[in-house]
């Protein structure tokens, strides 16, 4: 899980600071056409989630057995294949499409089934064994 976690966080990371710092080359990679000027801060905002994201997945990386990494993954289980429907739905519908659309569609479907696959492994194992933190004992 360590390292899905690690390239999540570089890959979104990436990509959000892509978008906030330039939305319209970001875009025009993906889907091959300019956009409004409107809709800068849209992208923006997007690029800023994803920022969270991939710091969100970096930090979950050094514990990566926690109940919260496996939280962070099953959504990336989602984010991944919405994204993968998102821009696939759009390469079709869409002329002209940009020179990294199909890759990135390939990429987050890749993710996404690693993530699954991930999941599916190590399925988490809690036993009474373990302390429960002094902050929570009542005496």
């Amino acid at each position: 899980m360590n390292r899905l976690l690690k390239l999540s966080a570089l890959i979104e990371a990436s990509a959000g600071l892509g978008l906030i710092a330039a939305p319209a080359l970001v875009v025009g990679l993906l889907l091959g056409t300019e956009i409004a000027v409107v809709i800068f801060p849209l992208a923006r905002v997007a690029g800023v989630a994803l920022l969270a994201l991939g710091i969100a997945c970096w930090l979950a990386s050094f514990d990566d057995q926690s109940c919260a990494a496996r939280g962070i993954v099953s959504g990336m289980v989602l984010y991944n294949f919405g994204t993968t429907l998102v821009l696939a739905i759009a390469g079709v519908q869409s002329q002209p499409i940009g020179i990294l659309l199909w890759p990135a569609v390939l990429l987050h479907t890749v993710m996404g089934v690693w993530c699954i696959g991930t999941l599916l492994k190590r399925p988490i194992q809690i036993t009474s064994e373990q302390p429960i933190p002094s902050s929570r004992v009542v005496e």
